[in-house]
C-alpha cells in the first residue's frame, strides 16, 4: 500500500489551506515558516502525522499561511513506513534556506537508519544556521551527526537502554523538548503536544489551544511530562522506601548493588526489605532487579549492534554464559535469537 504524499509540493509560497467551520482571526501579518520533513526508512506514520496535522489545522483556522511543509527522503524516492505503507516525498536532498525547519521521522531500525550522506546534509543546514528537530527516534540521527551539542534530546522509553548505550548520553523522561538548538519528541501523540508548543511560541496560547481542540486534545501537555510512569502512583503511596530502591536499582543496571546495599538504602534489614518488596511487588527484590536488568538486555540485542558479551557487560552480568542461561530462563529463548 502506499500514500501519495504531494500536493503541497516544495513551495512555501503555497502552503495548504483548507476551509472549515471552525475560524479564529489572527490579527497582523504573517511570515510563512517552512517545515521540511525528513523520512528515514522504517519512520512511524504516527509520529509524523501528530506533528504535521497541527501546522495544517492552524492554517485551516487562520485561513493564513501561518506554515508549509514538504516531505523529503534521503534519495527523492518513496519511503516505505514501519507499518509497511509506502509515502511519496516531494523531493530528496537539496540545500534548504536557512529560515527551512528539517524534521528527522525515524521509527524502527533507528541506529542505522540514517546514512552518511544524511548526516553530512544535517550538519550543513544546522551550519548555515538552520533549525533542527527530530520526532520518535530521530534523536538517534541528530546524535550520529553530533548535532546535539551537549543537550539531552527526548527519546521513546522503549528506546532509552539503547540510546544511552551508544551514545553514552542520557536521554529525558519527558515527552518532548525544545532547546536552543534541536527540539525532540518522543513519538506517539507527543507530536502534537510539541508542535502546538512551537506554534504557541510562533502565535501565542489562543491559536495553540484552538489547535488543540481541533486535534480533540483536550489539554496541551507541558514538555516536563514524563513518558511513562517509572512507579505505579498507588506504589509511590504504600511505600516510598520501595519506590527508593528501585530507582536505584534502575540507575545500577551495570553495576548491580547487593542485598545489604539495597537494603542500606531502604533503612531496614535485609529480610525487612525482602519481606516489605515482595508484599508490594509480588516478587522478590533478587527477581525483579534481575528482571529490570534483562528488559534492559533485551532492549540492547533489539535496538543495537552491540554483541551478546557486549550486552551482557553492559547489564552487570560476569561473563556470556551467565547472561545466556539467565535470559533463557527469563524469555525461553536464546539472546541470539533475539528477532
Amino acid at each position: 500500500m502506499s500514500i501519495h504524499a504531494k500536493g503541497n509540493r516544495f513551495d512555501p509560497a503555497t502552503p495548504v489551506i483548507p476551509r472549515g467551520v471552525a475560524f479564529l482571526r489572527l490579527p497582523g501579518a504573517v511570515t510563512t515558516r517552512h517545515f521540511a520533513f525528513l523520512a528515514l526508512p522504517r519512520f512511524t506514520l504516527l509520529a509524523f502525522s501528530s506533528a504535521i496535522e497541527p501546522l495544517r489545522i492552524a492554517n485551516q483556522l487562520t485561513q493564513q499561511p501561518l506554515y508549509s511543509w514538504s516531505l523529503l527522503s534521503a534519495d527523492g524516492a518513496p519511503v516505505e513506513s514501519s507499518a509497511g505503507i509506502r509515502v511519496e516525498v516531494d523531493r530528496g536532498l537539496a540545500p534548504l534556506g536557512r529560515d527551512a525547519t528539517v524534521v528527522v521521522c525515524s521509527g524502527t531500525d533507528a541506529s542505522q537508519a540514517a546514512d552518511l550522506g544524511v548526516l553530512s546534509w544535517l550538519r550543513s543546514h544546522q551550519r548555515i544556521g538552520g533549525r533542527i528537530g527530530a520526532i520518535c527516534t530521530g534523536a538517534y540521527t541528530l546524535a550520529r551527526a553530533g548535532l546535539l551539542g551537549g543537550h539531552s534530546p527526548a527519546v521513546h522509553w522503549e528506546n532509552q537502554p539503547a540510546f544511552r548505550e551508544l551514545f553514552d548520553v542520557e536521554p529525558l523522561q519527558q515527552i518532548y523538548s525544545i532547546g536552543p538548538k534541536h527540539f525532540s519528541c518522543a513519538g506517539g501523540e507527543a507530536g502534537v503536544d510539541m508542535m502546538l508548543a512551537l506554534i504557541a511560541k510562533d502565535y501565542g496560547d489562543r491559536l495553540a489551544d484552538a489547535v488543540a481542540e481541533m486535534c480533540l486534545h483536550f489539554r496541551r501537555r507541558e514538555a516536563s511530562v514524563t513518558q511513562k510512569a517509572i512507579y505505579p502512583t498507588a506504589m509511590g503511596v504504600r511505600h516510598p522506601g520501595i519506590a527508593k530502591v528501585i530507582s536505584v536499582m534502575k540507575a545500577n543496571i551495570a553495576t548491580p548493588l547487593d542485598q545489604g546495599e539495597l537494603a542500606d538504602i531502604f533503612g531496614r534489614t535485609t529480610r525487612h526489605l525482602e519481606r516489605t518488596f515482595k508484599s508490594i511487588m509480588q516478587e522478590t527484590p533478587k527477581s525483579y532487579y534481575l528482571g529490570l536488568r534483562l528488559e534492559e538486555a533485551r532492549n540492547l540485542l533489539s535496538e543495537t549492534q552491540l554483541s551478546i558479551l557486549e550486552v551482557a557487560v553492559a547489564t552487570g552480568f560476569n561473563s556470556r554464559s551467565s547472561f545466556s542461561k539467565a535470559y533463557k530462563a527469563r524469555y525461553g529463548k536464546s539472546p541470539s535469537n533475539i528477532s
